[in-house]
């Protein structure tokens, strides 16, 4: 099952991880050498005697009755260890402002309070933190008792580090720091006049009142949101230095039409090569021929015997994998059938985990890990294969119909809204209903918000 989760790029990581840990598993285009009945015979030591070869099945038993050795050895790495690619780290946001800090010429108790204060900097580059709660953890952590206009007057400092708008407290702070940073234009004045002036306004998008109050054009203001629109609200987002690990996606399937019928095929990187080592079967043959039998080749056959087991196991997981994965997704293939010969979102049928489950007779849990962790290339793109699944809804006809559906009417509705005066989710659902899908009005908002469409209101724009 924990194969069964991974994806390519992790997939073949843990392959060259079995492959190193365990030297009876060799990788390449060679015939299988299957691990015959007959090397696990018991051997003639003096005539006599015989040495048991065969595993003591009591001492590797597992609650789940697996052999422990099949897997995991002494070197072997956790199941659950993190195989992401290391990225070079470079310098953190927080070391990259206070190198800036050390630019500027401050006394021994500034220099403290200045740290301190990029050291409650977010990812975002915001300050959330009051500044008399920053007066008291001074005084607790640092054991420096400051004033508030000292603190003040090292947040000034601060606010001036780069990226700009950095150290703000609030999204009115950071866009007026990035603001009075540029050069002198008459947008920018009446950018700085109206958020400082009228910033719940201009956030609510009150235009008439605004246009009202400052005794402007439709023109000028219409400039000056450009000139707003074109800050970053979220300053610490744009540290070049910021880096992560980069996640580059790998289909693990690939859907083609060929002549109108539809060809699925598995990512050749999920289908290695796998073969026994002959060298190590070749030990076992070796020692079933040896007339002196020594303790030390006893206890080196069981080891053997061990890494035979572990390599034709491993091996025949894989392959349980690969059958697995393409069961589950030519299921789904021909399930979606209209939507991956046409690309039409809307020919997406309503589809859960079960129905697939149901159709290959296996486990629910069995799908989910197929449908969370994999992509798919299609001739529209590569999708995850999560997003094909969704739940069921009737339209006027009675007939089942997908969310995704839905979802996708909604989505062209607004992008054709008139942005003067945007459809409430009321009208939304009328407009809905007009088109034979019975959504309340709940229903949509919920819909909307999935989609990350904001209300009416905040999609108003000046035409």
């Amino acid at each position: 099952m924990k194969l069964i989760q991974l994806p390519t790029q992790a997939f073949e990581q843990k392959l060259s991880q079995e492959i190193e840990e365990n030297p009876a598993l060799e990788s390449g285009k060679e015939d299988l050498d299957e691990f015959q009945d007959s090397n696990q015979e018991d051997y003639d030591d003096s005539g006599n005697e015989t040495i048991e070869t065969e595993i003591n099945i009591d001492d590797y038993l597992s609650d789940d009755e697996i052999p422990s050795y099949k897997l995991q050895t002494n070197n072997y790495s956790a199941d659950d260890e993190d195989t992401r690619i290391p990225y070079s780290g470079g310098i953190s946001f927080n070391q990259h402002l206070i190198n800036q800090l050390n630019t500027y010429k401050l006394s021994d108790q500034e220099a403290q309070i200045a740290e301190f204060i990029v050291g409650c900097i977010d990812d975002s580059g915001y300050v959330r933190r009051s500044t008399e709660d920053i007066i008291d953890d001074l005084a607790f952590s640092e054991n420096i008792y400051t004033t508030h206009e000292e603190v003040e007057s090292i947040f000034e400092i601060v606010q001036q580090l780069d990226p700009a708008g950095v150290g703000a407290r609030t999204l009115k702070e950071t866009l007026l720091i990035q603001l009075k940073r540029k050069k002198e234009s008459i947008n920018r004045n009446l950018a700085i006049n109206i958020l400082e002036n009228s910033f719940d306004h201009f956030v609510k998008k009150h235009y008439n009142k605004l246009l009202q109050k400052f005794d402007i054009s439709k023109e000028e203001l219409k400039n000056t949101i450009k000139e707003i629109e074109k800050l970053n609200p979220k300053p610490g987002g744009s540290f070049s230095g910021n880096l992560t690990a980069v996640e580059h996606i790998v289909p693990d399937f690939t859907i083609r039409i060929n002549e109108g019928e539809l060809e699925l095929s598995l990512n050749a990187r999920n289908a290695p090569d796998l073969h026994i080592s002959r060298e190590y079967d070749n030990m076992l043959k070796g020692y079933a021929e040896s007339k002196d039998k020594t303790k030390s080749q006893n206890d080196a056959v069981l080891f053997i015997k061990q890494k035979l087991d572990a390599a034709k196991w491993f091996i025949d997981a894989i392959k349980q994998r690969q059958q697995t994965l393409m069961l589950t997704m030519n299921a789904i293939m021909h399930y979606q059938k209209e939507y991956f010969l046409t690309g039409d979102e809307r020919k997406l049928k309503p589809m859960v985990l079960k129905d697939i489950a149901d159709i290959i007779k296996m486990d629910v849990s069995t799908v989910s890990r197929v449908a969370n962790s994999k992509y798919v290339d299609t001739p529209y793109g590569t999708k995850l294969i999560k997003e094909f699944f969704s739940e069921s809804m009737k339209n006027d006809q009675g007939e089942d119909i997908s969310t995704r559906e839905i979802k996708k009417i909604l989505q062209t509705e607004v992008e054709n809204e008139n942005k003067k005066r945007p459809l409430t989710d009321e009208k939304l659902s009328a407009a809905l209903k007009k088109k034979g899908y019975l959504i309340a009005r709940r229903t949509v908002a919920k819909y909307r918000e999935q989609l990350d469409i904001p209300v009416a209101r905040l999609r108003k724009k000046i035409i």
